[in-house]
């Protein structure tokens, strides 16, 4: 009975749009991703300084969760737009099937088939998965460039340009690989989704990667200080999730 009553209540919210085009589920889901970073981030310094592995592991989730959210608001937008477009083109008439045998009964013939997407809570704990797992990972990792690369004040931009080069040529093929390999095998996929998804996205999602970030780890490296490292990429890396979320359902569909 409760979950029939939730189910109604998340049925009339994704049925609602805010200005006719922003749906209003994901708008509330927004902002409370939002308020929640918001939350993070005015005490991240006194929770970073007590478990920095764990700060930054949820600090990863929740802007994982922001991102994927992102995504589904802006597939949720086109599908509205592109409903609305349909329904103001005069030109175009739905024609029914006159062979079936029977008339068409009363407000069939240009009848709305639309269905609005609803929003994927799966979709997005996946996400926020991927962020929370994968955080130990870069931690370590950006620990290692900043022990291996030390910044100098003699000539700091080598040592940056090294962190870079390393970061993009190893592990940037392997972050996105855990990436479509992890959504994959959580989507419930096997080895042949996994195949076709390696050969279809992996490539092109790696140029795009090598487009963006050698730029945004330039300034991450030389800036931000190591503490800050991990969020600011994170931060940075919402519209970059977004992409990825995009890629991946558009994938998956």
């Amino acid at each position: 009975m409760i979950t029939s009553a939730k189910r109604k209540v998340l049925d009339g919210l994704n049925r609602r749009y805010i200005y006719g085009r922003v749906p209003l589920l994901h708008t509330i889901i927004f902002l409370i991703e939002m308020a929640v970073a918001t939350r993070i981030a005015t005490k991240f310094n006194s929770y970073y300084a007590e478990k920095p592995v764990l700060t930054t592991m949820v600090t990863n989730a929740v802007l994982g969760g922001v991102a994927d959210t992102v995504a589904q608001l802006i597939t949720a937008f086109r599908s509205r737009n592109a409903q609305r477009s349909h329904e103001n083109d005069f030109i175009s008439i739905e024609i029914p099937d006159f062979d079936k045998g029977r008339p068409p009964v009363i407000g069939e013939i240009g009848a709305g088939t639309y269905s609005p997407a609803p929003f994927d809570f799966e979709r997005v704990t996946r996400f926020m998965a991927y962020g929370f797992f994968m955080a130990p990972v870069q931690f370590q990792w950006f620990g290692f460039l900043s022990r291996a690369f030390p910044l100098t004040k003699v000539n700091p931009s080598v040592p940056v340009f090294k962190r870079v080069a390393f970061d993009q040529l190893i592990f940037a093929p392997f972050g996105l690989a855990c990436f479509f390999t992890f959504m994959t095998i959580a989507e419930g996929g096997g080895k042949r989704a996994l195949t076709q998804k390696f050969r279809d996205v992996y490539l092109p999602t790696l140029k795009a990667n090598f487009v963006l970030w050698p730029a945004v780890q330039i300034l991450n490296f030389r800036v931000i200080p190591i503490q800050f490292q991990i969020p600011f990429v994170s931060s940075i890396g919402i519209a970059w999730t977004a992409y990825l979320s995009l890629t991946n359902s558009a994938e998956e569909s």
